[in-house]
């Protein structure tokens, strides 16, 4: 693979990533529900296995609504490593943030792990797993 190859299909992971805080952000589950591909896994923090879009979407119909009250999601990119050039596992930290940009350290962070696969000229959601960051003391 190329750097150029490398770069543009990196900032296009970034871009989903950054479509995930958004959604996350605004409580938009359909968009959230739409980075995913059909036959998507996805994990969840608490550790609940959801099998397909559509229990992606029942989960998060039931969990995002009201959640980010009085909170403001931050999804950074971390590292992405090309598999395949059509397969990306995307390493990202999550954190939470007050309205006033104060970081909610109560929150935890999270580390979440995005597989992705490229079709039909976009990236989408495939295999992810939801982690909490464990207190370095426990």
């Amino acid at each position: 693979m190329s750097m150029t190859y490398i770069a543009s299909e990196t900032a296009a992971l970034a871009r989903v990533v950054a479509a995930v805080e958004h959604a996350q952000r605004h409580e938009l589950v359909d968009e959230f529900v739409a980075l995913f591909r059909e036959d998507a896994i996805w994990t969840t923090g608490g550790g609940r296995l959801l099998i397909g879009r559509d229990a992606i979407a029942a989960f998060t119909a039931q969990v995002l609504p009201g959640a980010m009250a009085g909170l403001v999601p931050s999804y950074e990119v971390v590292h992405v490593l090309f598999i395949r050039p059509d397969v990306a596992a995307v390493k990202v930290r999550q954190r939470y943030f007050s309205p006033d940009g104060v970081l909610m350290t109560e929150q935890g962070e999270g580390t979440p792990m995005y597989v992705m696969s490229k079709e039909d000229g976009g990236w989408r959601l495939v295999a992810n797993q939801n982690t909490s960051v464990a207190d370095a003391h426990g």
